[in-house]
């Protein structure tokens, strides 16, 4: 099939973007901390001649870079968190931290910015080329692992303005994500007791510890009464002390309350607030709690979901070779059974392939597969028709959120499954650019799945970007 427009302008630029991404991957900064990933990213995009608007919504490590003149907006949607706790050496197929409880890149969103980046490049080199009217912005956007921050960015407007959005995810095989998404939000309790001498004074202690621990006890009656979708998680933030003879007076906790849908989410999280009231009823404590963030779930775009699939079918899965196919062996030896089926089950097939990379793309006719997480991508797609695939960066059966990610981050398959997605999405962006049916379509169908009570922000009214809580 002949090849698109825009593969010679992804392919022009792509060691500037492969370096990026290495560059990112070096400096692995989690949830709104993002600052030398976020100056990378500053950096070449004044480098490649963009209108850059940063801080965006408030967010230091956020922006915005725009290129062309008039016509419709195409939007790619970049992030450069890490993960905390998940420091690993490069090309290393064992667990080997490059520094113990350290960060690292275990979602692969060093590949992610670069290559939306890439793709906004190309099509800008393109709209130059060709003189066709248009704009492309590539938006850098933190925090994507908790943080909220495209919700934040919703809510303040940035993408009121948006014809189209385009993103991808780093994977293991290639495909239109065709899937929702769960929403979620992160939200902190904090419990206030009063100290005593454990031994001599107890009876005049308010443990909020053991408010706490009684919080989770509910919590986790509370999770055989919920949807089978939904997910409560949680994290000791402050556990009040290491001293075991004196009756803690305070004590903090995370919690991520997911549901199908942000109404459903919304209803769960109340019922998670009354168990905390109860613990700290029964300790003789008090409890407040903050919503950190919230995200929707998220929708998909059926006009553009065909069209990049459409791309992915004339571009095929990407030319790995053997001494890939080699690398990405050993680590699939670290992987079990379960890990390879999973893989194929969460792109919506059935069967199981016996190879270290997928030399396929997911079939068109592949049943859409809920992602399982959430992504503030979702609230994005609710204000924009928005369409993401899956990459092709590690051994198949890589599980997301793994030091595997980490170790595999540099290496020659994740760069060629890198550059290999931007491709596909510059595509895209092209062709929604210049096909205006193709836009009133995409725009249809979000107006169809939204309904007539439209978006409505899961954040609170008084919510601001949890900078300071979460960096």
């Amino acid at each position: 099939m002949n090849a698109h427009p825009l593969w010679p302008f992804v392919e022009a630029a792509r060691p500037r973007f492969e370096a990026l991404s290495d560059r990112v991957w070096a400096t692995p900064e989690t949830c709104y901390a993002e600052t030398a990933s976020a100056a990378a990213h500053l950096e070449e995009l004044t480098a490649q001649g963009f209108r850059v608007q940063a801080p965006v919504a408030g967010i230091p490590t956020a922006m915005i870079g725009e290129a062309g003149e008039g016509g419709p907006v195409i939007a790619f949607l970049g992030e450069f968190d890490a993960l905390a706790g998940l420091s690993q050496k490069a090309d290393v197929f064992r667990r080997e931290p490059l520094e113990p409880g350290a960060n690292g890149h275990g979602c692969g969103h060093n590949l992610l910015g670069s290559a939306s980046m890439l793709a906004a490049v190309a099509v800008k080199a393109w709209l130059e080329a060709t003189g066709t009217p248009g704009r492309v912005r590539y938006y850098g956007c933190p925090a994507e692992e908790g943080g909220a921050a495209k919700a934040f960015m919703v809510r303040d407007g940035a993408f009121d303005d948006v014809d189209v959005a385009i993103t991808w995810h780093p994977g293991a095989i290639p495909g239109v994500l065709k899937g929702g998404s769960l929403a979620n939000a992160r939200i902190d309790f904090a419990f206030e007791g009063r100290a005593a001498h454990a031994a001599g004074a107890p009876h005049l202690g308010r443990s909020a510890l053991d408010a706490a621990e009684l919080m989770n006890i509910g919590a986790n009656f509370l999770r055989e009464h919920m949807p089978d979708e939904a997910r409560i998680h949680y994290a000791f933030i402050d556990a009040g002390g290491i001293s075991p003879n004196v009756v803690q007076a305070q004590a903090k906790l995370r919690y991520t309350v997911r549901a199908g849908t942000a109404p459903e989410m919304t209803a769960l999280l109340e019922r998670v607030r009354k168990v905390a009231a109860g613990a700290a009823m029964m300790t003789e404590t008090t409890v407040t709690d903050r919503v950190l963030s919230a995200v929707s779930n998220l929708i998909y775009n059926q006009p553009l979901g065909e069209a990049m699939q459409r791309n992915l079918e004339r571009l095929g899965p990407p030319a790995f070779t053997d001494a890939d196919r080699a690398y990405a062996a050993r680590f699939q030896e670290t992987l079990g059974e379960e890990d390879i089926a999973a893989a194929y089950r969460g792109v919506g097939m059935s069967e199981t392939r016996r190879m270290p990379l997928a030399d396929f793309i997911v079939p068109a006719e592949a049943p859409a597969t809920p992602l399982g997480g959430s992504t503030d991508v979702a609230d994005v797609s609710w204000v924009v028709p928005t369409v993401q695939m899956w990459g092709a960066n590690h051994a198949i059966g890589t599980q997301l959120h793994s030091w595997q990610v980490v170790a595999q981050g540099k290496s020659r398959p994740a760069l060629a499954g890198m550059v290999h997605a931007a491709a596909v999405m510059a595509a895209t962006g092209a062709d929604a650019m210049r096909d205006a049916e193709l836009r009133a379509r995409a725009k249809a169908d979000l107006a169809r799945r939204v309904g007539p009570r439209g978006y409505v922000s899961p954040l609170p009214e008084d919510a601001e970007p949890p900078i300071a809580a979460m960096a």
